[in-house]
């Protein structure tokens, strides 16, 4: 079975690609199967929304089962943003690095026990030949440093967030041990009884 990772992110990539080593499947990105030009215009006003129209557009674009997600970061204390515009958050042309900036600037006057976070991720699946469809979703609730942490593990904000329960960011954090407890990892966990769901087994 071909199974597409519909992103364009190569971290979210990666974190998938391990994450599905126990899966039967043949894992592929958009690139593989030429389709890193098609980009979906994130329309949905919610994660659910955004992760089932990203799931359905390439799903029928690439006559694959696939799977998207939409995943962001929401901080109590900006009344729950960047939230689903988090890969967008201060502008178009931040990179990463510039994106985790803006996000301690906009914090820089909050105390630390204002500082509560969570990241939240819908993992869609959506099947081209009959339009079965499942979500999973998953979240993690943490806080917000007052600076960026080292470690080179993760991406996107993962240099800012500190899981509850822990001391260490999930960039600081060995890949096995983020899966474990992040949102993305939870999600995930719901996956196999959804792909068993969509293959009528």
């Amino acid at each position: 079975m071909r199974l597409l990772i519909a992103t364009h992110n190569p971290g979210k990539l990666r974190e998938y690609s391990d994450l599905l080593t126990d899966f039967e499947t043949d894992v592929v990105g958009l690139h593989d199967i030429g389709l890193s030009h098609l980009e979906v215009d994130e329309t949905g006003d919610s994660f659910h929304a955004n992760a089932l129209l990203k799931a359905t557009t390439y799903a029928r674009a690439s006559g694959c089962i696939t799977i998207a997600d939409d995943s962001g970061l929401e901080v109590d204390a900006l009344g729950g943003a960047p939230g689903i515009y988090s890969a967008r958050y201060g502008g178009e042309g931040l990179d990463d690095a510039g994106r985790r900036a803006y996000l301690l600037a906009q914090m820089a006057d909050v105390p630390d026990e204002a500082r509560t976070a969570r990241f939240i991720c819908v993992i869609a699946l959506y099947h081209p030949l009959t339009g079965a469809h499942a979500t999973c979703t998953g979240v993690c609730e943490g806080r917000i440093l007052r600076a960026e942490s080292d470690g080179s593990g993760g991406f996107g904000y993962d240099k800012l967030f500190v899981p509850n329960g822990f001391s260490e960011s999930f960039a600081q954090m060995s890949a096995e041990q983020k899966h474990r407890i992040s949102h993305r990892g939870q999600a995930m966990r719901g996956v196999s009884a959804a792909l068993a769901t969509l293959l009528g087994r």
